[in-house]
């Protein structure tokens, strides 16, 4: 006899099934919403952006974070653990400017990538400070060169922490854990096994690929090396099969406002290019940007503002009845070359005409040249500008009383001082400090201390740092040379 089944008790026992799988699909739908959550903002190629558009160049992204970046917690954490390797408390002690409120210094930005990276950009190299005396706040001004930064301090401490024992996940994780509030669990998995690790190997290769730097004079706040480390890192060139005479280009940083009239000027102190787009593209990849990474719509953003971006004016006292007599100096004397429309403006003066220190010039070679036009390769922008050069170039002097120190090297504190001959011209003076020198113009160059700060002694008897030659003017007599750096000022 068949047994019959109770539907009852068949519909109970589907349902209690149901309930059973729907809960079991809560949870895996529970599991996978979490980690979305958790992972789905590590993937976002997604930077820090910024309204207003002197943040942005400030402090927005141009694209070197996401090959060249630093981990934003190890970034942090660094100055805390190896303070032994820096000069003074934090990045402000590399000559980095930290305005209030503000989580980074100015000339770092910020973009995701996997995690949080910090990366270089244009303002690093493009923005000063200034004081009207020793006692007076600083203030901040973007596009003018970099006077206090400095940035070779800045690649050495990165070598130095790269090759420290202490640069270990037990040894970090437990900092950054204190100053972040607590990483997630999936962000200690990527920072314990991934982040750090590989940060580590990746400054150690950086440091190996510059190792050359350390046998260079030192470039002191507001100067750089330009194309010397680009041939490491781009061009993976053998450093130390190089020529001698090539092995130290340092050169001062410039001003970037004002760029417009400078199109189809020769650019880059000794002229070897005149597209601003592709000195803008150049100096990017010297950021940390790669050809494949670098951001176009930022990097255009900043290079549209600065086109038309007029420079500081002048904030002091002017003398208008010696700046009268000064004005036709510089018509009879400097107008051809530095002013804009003059017959020679940025065009390139031979060396043995100028007779300034050629090592930035000897640095940029025929080889560096046909390897920086490979550039962007299969890209509408590869480069195609650059050339080698027999001198440096003829420059205009708008803002030109922010741009001290001066020469294509930095090399002479004042424009009162540029108009003497090389062996009055001191041949030692301080640099990074940033209080306006009123009567000769550039900043005050005698002081070697203040506040516990030391500044950096500039020795013009060193390879690279030579203050001879561009000999015009110097044969004004004291008062004509006082009515032209008094016009000057109104540049």
């Amino acid at each position: 006899m068949t047994e019959q089944t109770n539907p009852t008790l068949i519909l109970t026992s589907l349902k209690g099934r149901k309930g059973f799988f729907r809960r079991i699909w809560i949870v895996i739908v529970g599991v996978i919403v979490t980690a979305i959550f958790l992972i789905w903002p590590s993937f976002a190629n997604s930077p820090v952006d910024y309204a207003d558009i002197e943040d942005h160049f400030k402090y927005g992204s141009i694209g070197s974070e996401n090959i060249n970046g630093v981990p934003y917690w190890i970034w942090k954490v660094l100055p805390e653990l190896f303070s032994d390797k820096l000069p003074g408390q934090g990045y402000t002690s590399l000559g980095f400017i930290q305005e209030q409120g503000k989580d980074l210094p100015v000339g770092f930005s910020q973009r995701r990538v996997l995690i949080d990276r910090i990366g270089l950009n244009c303002a690093v190299c493009h923005t000063g400070t200034l004081r009207d005396t020793s006692t007076s706040d600083r203030q901040v001004i973007t596009a003018m060169p970099a006077n206090v930064v400095n940035l070779q301090g800045y690649i050495k401490f990165l070598s130095a922490v790269a090759v420290d024992p202490r640069f270990t996940a037990n040894r970090m994780l437990p900092e950054i854990e204190k100053i972040s509030g607590g990483l997630n669990p999936i962000q200690k998995l990527i920072y314990r096994f991934i982040a750090i690790p590989q940060t580590r190997d990746a400054l150690i290769n950086q440091g190996s690929q510059l190792a050359f730097i350390e046998e260079q004079p030192e470039w002191g706040p507001g100067r750089v090396d330009t194309f010397n480390p680009y041939k490491a890192i781009q061009f993976h060139f053998p450093m130390d099969k190089l020529r001698e005479d090539e092995l130290i280009g340092t050169a001062d940083f410039p001003s970037v406002w004002n760029q417009a009239p400078r199109e189809g000027l020769q650019l880059h102190w000794d002229g070897n290019n005149k597209s601003v787009d592709e000195r803008n593209k150049s100096a990017a990849l010297g950021a940390g940007v790669t050809p494949t990474t670098i951001d176009l719509p930022r990097i255009d953003r900043v290079a549209d503002w600065l086109w038309e971006l007029p420079p500081p004016k002048y904030p002091y006292e002017v003398n208008t009845t010696l700046a009268a007599t000064g004005e036709k100096l510089f018509q009879n004397n400097c107008a051809s070359c530095h002013a804009f429309g003059g017959a020679n403006v940025g065009q390139v003066v031979p060396i043995q005409e100028i007779g300034t220190d050629p090592h930035r010039l000897d640095s940029y070679t025929y080889e560096t040249m046909s390897n920086q036009n490979t550039l962007y390769t299969g890209y509408d922008w590869r480069f195609k500008n650059f050339r080698k050069t027999n001198g440096y170039a003829t420059m205009p002097l708008d803002g030109i009383w922010l741009r001290a120190p001066y020469l294509h090297n930095g090399s002479v504190p004042t424009l009162r001082d540029l108009l003497e001959k090389p062996e009055n011209r001191p041949s030692k003076f301080y640099r990074g400090y940033d209080v306006i020198d009123r009567e000769k113009v550039g900043f005050i160059s005698t002081i070697s201390e203040e506040d516990g700060n030391k500044y950096f002694e500039f020795d013009t008897s060193k390879p690279g740092n030579s203050n001879s030659g561009h000999l015009y003017g110097t044969e004004l007599s004291p008062d004509e040379k006082d009515a032209l750096v008094e016009y000057m000022k109104n540049l």
